[in-house]
């Protein structure tokens, strides 16, 4: 947790009049009473409120190249890329890179209108970002989450994995917070997206751009 999300976290508490038993409840106070600063974003993952500051420019470049591709690739059906919207599973909140939901997904607003619930979500991109606490939550502790939601495919584009990778996991397995099936191949090398809307998507160069430098 940083130091801002647990400041918050100190001081929405107080303020519980029957500060609840169960821990995602507190979380989940905590982070709807956040005032973060321009440029800072906030996610449940895990137990944890984690406020991380909007990605540098090459993970964003990465993150709006797929999320284009992917809408060209989805046009004219009933699904699209979104970005900077929260996805929401059983008071986790999650604010993904890029995911696929329905065009008009209304439906699947959650009641407090704060972002979609997860069950609708079919795929979930996340751009890996430096940093040994950003790296382990994309690679570890969110590929649990979204398991856990029964997300059923993750997608993760990772500059600091090697020369840089894409993996591709699905078959989630709620009960084991794991992914049964994971196709991972290094940048350069075209990775094809096996099921749902984006079923035969590939994710190649033209996305993560070429090798990189080792870190």
């Amino acid at each position: 947790m940083t130091a801002l999300a647990h400041e918050t976290l100190e001081a929405v508490m107080p303020k519980v009049a029957t500060p609840p038993s169960d821990l995602d409840d507190v979380l989940w106070q905590a982070w709807k009473a956040m005032e973060l600063p321009e440029g800072y974003r906030a996610e449940i993952v895990e137990g944890f409120i984690e406020v991380s500051p909007t990605g540098r420019y090459s993970h964003g470049r990465i993150a709006n190249r797929l999320r284009r591709a992917l809408d060209k690739f989805l046009d004219g059906g009933q699904f699209a890329a979104h970005q900077d919207m929260n996805v929401i599973h059983k008071r986790k909140v999650w604010i993904p890179d890029v995911f696929i939901t329905l065009e008009d997904a209304e439906e699947h607003v959650t009641e407090d209108g704060l972002g979609i619930d997860a069950s609708a979500v079919e795929l979930i991109a996340e751009v890996v970002s430096p940093g040994k606490e950003t790296l382990e939550r994309d690679r570890e502790r969110k590929r649990r989450a979204y398991a856990r939601a029964g997300i059923p495919v993750y997608v993760i584009i990772d500059d600091f994995d090697g020369h840089g990778t894409v993996s591709v996991l699905t078959g989630p397995v709620p009960g084991e917070a794991r992914y049964a099936s994971e196709v991972r191949m290094p940048y350069g090398t075209e990775v094809i997206v096996p099921e749902g809307p984006a079923k035969g998507f590939v994710i190649g160069e033209a996305i993560t751009g070429a090798l990189r430098a080792a870190p």
